[in-house]
């Protein structure tokens, strides 16, 4: 598994991260691996070098970091993997996308809030440290000063290493690092945002900015919720092959555009040209996109870790990779709410 460093930071991981988000209770989502089925995949995905392991607090409500933990001490040694892991969302299994109704400082970005999540991580992960904590969304209800200064005082504290965000708009992200670097705090070193063939917005503003602060590009859902693995039909919601498929309504809401089952046709193609899954080739292309760190791969079977895994040494032309491009239409933006 090859290796690069997180942006600018001296942190070193693989090209590939482990999403943990698979993992934890049915009883959150029904696609969500138990630990029994958790376990092979990823200890396999410990033997194939990966050393970035990608979490939230709010994943399972909770459970997804508990296992996280137990595998890092079943499968590895803590001070040889990265730990990441998010916070924002309440931590409930009945969350369902709508903050109203919980508790007010169960969510959000406020200094209480903050303080709280990280000791709550910490219990869960059964850790001392996180490596890279991410702000899973951008709080528009808490001032931008408020937040930077409390996720630096958890720095200082020791109790994380470096701090990330996920999706938000450009603007967003270049006035909280702006904050930070005006009062001294401590500074984002990762972007991870929604980011695929059939989902490029990001191209526009985003990853423009990432790379001119050598913040780390981590893109989540690299196979589209995985509508690029090839194995959706237009109209036929029954005709995904996993449960996540047939279940995903944002999926649906996402990506089953006509122009989106294009992208689809050309990547089968150039895949099957090349002997060579359409998951295996739809990595490839994002990790030959510049800034690119490390895709979230989120799988929970054991053969779509070794898709992965083989993306990693693939190499595209100039020419594959503009043919893969061709015909994108562009998306209304989508992943930030």
């Amino acid at each position: 598994m090859k290796t690069t460093r997180l942006g600018r930071s001296g942190l070193v991981v693989s090209r590939l991260a482990l999403g943990m988000m698979s993992y934890g209770t049915p009883r959150w989502r029904p696609w969500v691996l138990d630990e029994a089925a958790s376990r092979p995949v990823v200890q396999r995905a410990v033997e194939l070098g990966i050393n970035f392991f990608d979490s939230a607090d709010m994943y399972s409500a909770g459970e997804s970091e508990i296992l996280t933990g137990r595998f890092v001490r079943e499968f590895c040694r803590r001070e040889e993997v990265v730990i990441a892991t998010k916070l924002f969302f309440p931590v409930s299994l009945d969350y369902k996308g709508d903050s109203r109704g919980f508790p007010p400082n169960s969510h959000g970005l406020g200094r209480k809030r903050i303080f709280h999540a990280i000791d709550a991580s910490l219990q869960r992960l059964d850790t001392d440290y996180i490596d890279l904590w991410q702000i899973h969304r951008f709080d528009p209800h808490t001032p931008v000063e408020e937040t930077m200064e409390a996720l630096h005082e958890v720095v200082k504290a020791g109790k994380v290493r470096y701090l990330g965000a996920s999706s938000m708009w450009a603007w967003q992200f270049a006035r909280m690092q702006e904050a930070a670097a005006r009062h001294g705090w401590t500074p984002f070193v990762s972007m991870q945002n929604h980011y695929n063939l059939a989902y490029r917005e990001e191209e526009r503003e985003m990853l423009p900015l990432c790379r001119s602060q050598g913040v780390a590009v981590l893109p989540w859902s690299p196979l589209a919720r995985g509508f690029l693995a090839g194995n959706r039909a237009a109209g036929d919601r029954e005709a995904g092959a996993t449960t996540r498929a047939q279940s995903d309504d944002i999926a649906l809401g996402y990506y089953y555009r006509a122009s989106d089952f294009a992208t689809v046709e050309r990547l089968k193609a150039m895949a099957a040209q090349r002997g060579i899954s359409a998951a295996t080739l739809a990595y490839a292309w994002l990790l030959n996109q510049p800034g690119v760190t490390a895709p979230i791969i989120g799988t929970t079977k054991l053969p779509q870790l070794d898709e992965a895994a083989a993306a990693v040494e693939l190499a595209l032309s100039a020419e594959e990779l503009a043919a893969l491009g061709t015909g994108y239409e562009p998306h209304p933006v989508l992943g930030h709410a």
